[in-house]
């Protein structure tokens, strides 16, 4: 502050002798004696007063358009959401949807026609839900069961056959070579290769390599939905896949594996009980040696 108030004096030559003395000791004493003679020989135009005032008057003010940095914030915000709302309106009604059950577990969910659907353990299902009343079409992977809303109607494809609903509750697993259908209440047309067959309320069919079993069932609905999985007819490798499935787990056979059918019941909610079943139908041992990895070996 000082220094500024000395150089003020300096350019008005109000420095006394000492004053100026000590002044010219200062290192930037030549620069500023520099810059003091270079500005001498500038010339300032006479300033018009009047003229300027006139000419300020005779325009019309304009006001600046201001956008506040938050009101900006606010647009990008909203066009952010209005573009993510539109992506997600189009992924949920024009592309397919998915519903998938992961090993140990299953999930149910609802058709756009209220039709209930519920897949087993390491299952799923695609469809569509733009243009339903139109493309009532489903594919399926692995077993589900189907409860269907009253007067609505819809086809259910999968690797080995289709199942065309005509108003019911029925079940339907595909797996590997295996085709399963069970009706618990109507009608369902099933189609496999060059045939195609009509159950009812209680009627169940399975195709495995080209042959037909025909059964009767007396339950209202599949066993898998009680936690308990039934089988007709079935071999060691299908019952152990199925196993895996419900449970997440890993089993490796180290013995010869039986050619023997298995009908019957075995639980999904309590994995020892499974076992000794399998055991002992099989004259195998068992052994856990992780919680999810089982060996059997042979007697």
């Amino acid at each position: 502050m000082e220094e500024n108030y000395i150089l003020a004096k300096w350019l008005n030559n109000d420095l006394t002798e000492a004053e100026l003395a000590e002044f010219k000791a200062n290192p930037d004493y030549e620069k500023y004696e520099k810059i003091k003679n270079y500005t001498a020989h500038l010339e300032v135009p006479n300033f018009n007063e009047t003229k300027v005032l006139e000419h300020v008057i005779s325009h019309k003010k304009t006001i600046p358009k201001v956008i506040l940095l938050y009101k900006n914030w606010l647009f990008k915000v909203a066009a952010v959401l209005v573009i993510g709302l539109g992506i997600t309106f189009m992924v949920e009604n024009f592309a397919s949807q998915t519903q998938y059950a992961p090993n140990g577990k299953s999930a149910s969910f609802l058709l756009p026609d209220n039709s209930e659907v519920v897949l087993n353990a390491g299952s799923e299902i695609e469809y569509k839900k733009w243009n339903w009343d139109n493309n009532r079409n489903l594919e399926l992977h692995g077993e589900a069961y189907f409860k269907v809303a009253k007067g609505k109607k819809f086809e259910v494809a999968t690797d080995l056959g289709k199942v065309a609903v005509l108003g019911t509750q029925f079940n339907v697993k595909a797996r590997k070579s295996r085709f399963d259908v069970t009706c618990f209440e109507g009608r369902v047309k099933v189609n496999y290769k060059e045939k195609e067959v009509i159950l009812t309320h209680g009627q169940s069919v399975t195709f495995e390599n080209g042959k037909q079993i025909n059964t009767t069932v007396n339950t209202s609905k599949p066993e898998w939905l009680e936690n308990t999985i039934a089988f007709n007819k079935e071999n060691l490798r299908n019952i152990l896949d199925e196993i895996q499935r419900q449970y997440n787990v890993s089993i490796e056979v180290k013995a010869k594996y039986s050619g023997e059918l298995f009908t019957g019941k075995i639980p999904i909610d309590n994995l020892d009980i499974a076992l000794q079943i399998i055991a002992k139908t099989y004259h195998l041992e068992s052994n856990k040696i992780a919680p999810n990895k089982i060996i059997f070996e042979g007697k």
